[in-house]
């Protein structure tokens, strides 16, 4: 396509159009270039998606776009919302499948007998060509008949597309084939000639091309019907992920439950979830506990636990209790509607290769045409005859659709990024494909990336003659009466080993720590200073230990009672179980990871150590972030940014490639290119292999249809192929670069 869009003087308002009549991407570049004429107006159109992403100042309006796409020969009707699109969707593409499966039957019936009499000359009996006449009409006008409405329309409108190649080839293969037997001498009895890949020589007066009419039109139909099936397979993904959601819910009325379809649920609705049932919407549990399998929507395999408290995410499965949860988004506000959203946005941009086979497409018709005309004229001037002439010139008509070039990026796309979704990836467009091919340095946030991003109980250090068990069961009840952070992990900790027992007195010294009375006993817990301003004594060894604790990135918290320091406790930010191993892909994908971090420098070094990252940058603020991607890439490095939290989003939007976890905030992910649903690192790894698989893909499909259109097309004008064997070929194309698209269906995550 040629680009002429124009620089919009102000945030223009965005709004998508179905397209309807393409049957090509010389199509696709029409409309574009069209919308692009208008004032104010930036356009996109994906013949694969059969979707324009169209921008527009405040003076323009969607019927004034709607009526140009008209006006060029197509229809454009703003689509419905996502989720009734997905609905919508398993009936519309099955009518059009099925119609074009019934024609291309009934044309295959009806042309082979006409192929079989043309190659095999012992079968043509006397007036064999009357039959073959009489079965390839109905195929080169019915079978054919889409091909010829979308030429006429496409020629009332001054413009050719790859219909007007088919259907002038197969209609001057039909219309000679009738001059010949019916004015010349094709029509006598006993007529026979065989069947040939080259041109011969002849007067053509007794020549017929019925096979090549029917026989082209078999193949494109076929090669049609595929690619509609393909193409409905690719957008499998990004359906069935519509489709996730629940369709009823159990809203609490009061005290009594009334079962309503989920569009009807508002925001601040209180709804059951029944063990085994779909989560109906984003919300927070207000009551009961259990397990949420969520490896429909994010991939992870393991069910989270989750209490009052906790968000729940739509369409994730219920896997232990009942639930009773506030709905807090709704419709198109959740994060499935969202997911779907940004993979369909994905779908319908287009990157820069195919920005360059959509200028070829868009030239390509007439310039085929003025070749094809050109061999008519060059045959007939060496004096080979009207026939060799014709024949070689049909061949180019046929053998050129553009076809192939125009589906070699958009279906490895729908595929690429469907595949994605189901993996929990999201790709916000094709650009970022191309980014990730570049990209040498990825730069990890620690807490919330690389690490759990919630503290932890790693390590019970009594001192000699202390019970680990006790020390952890009287500090974790003590402790059960804060909020703080660390607390909650050593509250935890204990949890686990047995019930606690109640506490007296609870204070709270501000920074320090906290006390209390357990069992009788009046415990002291937190920092070394408050044990020794409460007058307890701290033996060396405990002193050393928390040292040591501390020296390993740890927080260390110490417990006493009755005069004297029992023991420490060791708090963390776990690193999580996957990213030393995602950290060691990262570097087998060619990349130097980096860590960046607000923590202090020892805490980081040690996460650092135990992932295997050289490189540490500490104690930043989230602007010193920014100016921290800034200098890796003023070093010349292309950087991506793994992060998730609000702290992130500077970074993540300055980084050549941004990627968020979509269990940080929604600012995070707003500003990253790449959305990790799965909260863990390695779907860094594997978002990555994807982008990289999909481009590659996409770059294979190109030059496999470029390759062939430049190969194929001189041997047509040197009457080196039959025009049905051209056809073959041509169909072939567009199906095989559908189908190596569909090779992305089998990408598998690591591990």
């Amino acid at each position: 396509m040629t680009s002429t869009a124009k620089s919009l003087p102000v945030a223009p308002n965005r709004i998508e159009l179905a397209i309807g009549g393409m049957t090509c991407a010389s199509c696709a570049a029409r409309i574009e270039k069209k919308l692009n004429r208008m004032d104010g107006v930036e356009a996109t159109v994906n013949y694969a998606t059969e979707k324009a992403t169209v921008r527009y100042a405040e003076d323009v309006t969607p019927a004034d776009l709607i009526a140009t796409v008209e006006k060029t020969g197509y229809t454009a009707v703003v689509p419905p919302p996502p989720a009734q699109a997905a609905a919508e969707a398993t009936a519309g593409p099955v009518d059009e499948l099925r119609g074009l499966r019934t024609r291309l039957w009934v044309s295959v019936a009806l042309a082979v007998p006409v192929i079989l009499l043309a190659m095999v000359p012992a079968w043509q009996f006397d007036y064999w060509q009357w039959l073959s006449l009489t079965l390839a009409a109905p195929v080169v006008v019915y079978g054919g008949l889409p091909f010829h409405r979308a030429a006429w329309i496409n020629l009332r409108h001054g413009a050719a597309t790859m219909d007007t190649l088919v259907s002038l080839g197969t209609l001057a293969a039909f219309g000679w084939s009738l001059w010949a037997l019916f004015l010349g001498d094709a029509g006598m009895p006993g007529m026979t000639h065989p069947f040939r890949f080259d041109i011969t020589r002849t007067d053509g007066a007794g020549n017929i091309y019925l096979e090549a009419a029917a026989g082209v039109t078999v193949f494109i139909l076929a090669g049609r019907y595929f690619e509609a099936r393909a193409k409905r397979t690719a957008g499998a993904a990004l359906r069935a992920l519509l489709e996730l959601g629940a369709k009823d819910v159990a809203v609490l009325r009061g005290d009594r439950e009334t079962r309503i379809p989920v569009d009807q649920l508002v925001a601040g609705d209180r709804f059951v979830v029944r063990p085994g049932e779909k989560v109906a919407t984003d919300g927070v549990v207000e009551d009961g506990t259990s397990a949420v399998d969520a490896s429909m929507l994010t991939g992870e395999s393991v069910p989270v636990e989750v209490g009052p408290g906790d968000t729940v995410v739509g369409a994730t499965v219920n896997a232990g209790g009942r639930l009773v949860v506030r709905a807090t988004r709704i419709g198109g506000d959740t994060q499935l509607a969202q997911m779907a959203k940004l993979v369909e946005q994905a779908q319908t941009g287009k990157a820069a290769v195919q920005r360059l086979a959509d200028r070829i497409s868009g030239v390509f018709v007439p310039i085929v045409i003025a070749l094809a005309a050109g061999t008519l004229g060059w045959w007939l001037g060496t004096g080979a005859g009207t026939t060799a002439a014709f024949t070689a010139a049909v061949a180019v008509l046929i053998i050129a659709c553009p076809c192939a070039l125009g589906l070699a990026t958009p279906t490895a796309l729908l595929v690429g990024t469907g595949r994605g979704a189901q993996l929990g990836i999201l790709i916000k467009g094709p650009e970022m494909l191309e980014s990730t091919r570049q990209v040498d340095t990825v730069v990890l946030d620690k807490t919330g990336t690389v690490t759990t991003g919630r503290m932890t109980l790693v390590d019970v250090l009594p001192a000699v003659g202390q019970d680990a068990d006790e020390l952890l069961r009287l500090a974790g009840a003590l402790e059960a009466a804060s909020e703080h952070p660390i607390a909650r992990a050593i509250t935890d900790g204990a949890a686990e080993r047995g019930p606690l027992p109640a506490v007296d007195g609870f204070a709270n010294a501000e920074g320090l720590g906290v006390t209390g009375s357990v069992d009788g006993r009046d415990l002291v817990v937190g920092r070394l200073r408050l044990l020794r301003e409460r007058g307890l004594d701290v033996p060396e060894e405990i002193a050393r230990a928390a040292t040591d604790a501390e020296a390993a990135g740890r927080t260390a918290v110490l417990a006493g009672w009755d005069g004297r320091a029992r023991g420490v406790l060791a708090v963390a930010d776990v690193v999580k179980p996957t990213s030393r191993a995602a950290v060691a892909r990262l570097r087998e994908l060619g990349l130097t990871p980096v860590l960046l971090t607000g923590d202090n420098a020892t805490v980081a070094r040690a996460v650092g150590a135990e992932v295997g990252i050289d490189q540490v940058i500490a104690e930043v603020l989230p602007a010193d972030k920014v100016d921290a991607v800034k200098r890796l890439q003023g070093e010349g490095r292309t950087v991506a940014m793994v992060g998730d939290g609000v702290n992130d989003a500077a970074a993540l939007a300055q980084a050549d490639l941004g990627l968020a976890m979509g269990t940080g905030t929604d600012v995070a992910i707003e500003a990253s290119d790449l959305t990790l649903v799965r909260g863990d690192l390695m779907a860094a790894v594997d978002a990555i292999r994807l982008s990289r698989r999909t481009l590659g893909i996409i770059k294979g499909n190109l030059f496999w249809a470029f390759a062939y259109n430049v190969a194929a097309l001189p041997l047509a004008a040197a009457g080196l192929l039959n025009p049905m064997i051209a056809g073959a070929a041509m169909a072939f194309s567009s199906v095989f670069v559908v189908a190596n698209s569909l090779r992305l269906r089998g990408f598998r995550p690591v591990g």
